[in-house]
């Protein structure tokens, strides 16, 4: 067993700009964090099993197409159905303010808008995400 959180990042969708994606995991991989990045155009179900197989705490997606709504829709709803709702889920990317409300109520735990700085992200997950 490790101590260390888990997290998974996942860029879902069409989107296929990554940068951000890589930038926030190497901050998580540098404050100790074991990451998984799953790589561009993955699927809700995808980004999912490769939670349930890495055993992660928490899952952070990267969304900057305008689709957040049906993405992140999809991962909660497929979380919920893999018996994984513990998993913590967040993100973030070009996502306006008026949509973060709804997406709080699908089961998003946090959303980070462009500007946000990265200690303030490792901060976030360090302070809520459970190690089982």
């Amino acid at each position: 067993m490790t101590d260390r959180i888990r997290v998974v990042i996942g860029k879902p969708g069409l989107d296929g700009h990554d940068r951000g994606a890589k930038v926030i995991a190497r901050a998580l991989r540098d404050a100790g964090m074991e990451v998984v990045y799953t790589g561009l155009h993955q699927t809700p179900e995808q980004i999912v099993q490769t939670v349930i197989q890495e055993d992660a705490d928490a899952v952070g997606l990267s969304i900057l197409s305008g689709a957040h709504m049906t993405l992140f829709r999809a991962v909660a709803e497929q979380l919920r159905e893999q018996d994984a709702s513990d998993v913590v889920l967040f993100g973030g990317g070009i996502i306006p303010e008026e949509d973060i409300p709804e997406l709080e109520k699908i089961g998003v735990a946090k959303v980070f808008t462009p500007g946000v700085p990265m200690e303030e992200i490792v901060r976030w997950v360090q302070t809520n995400v459970a190690v089982d």
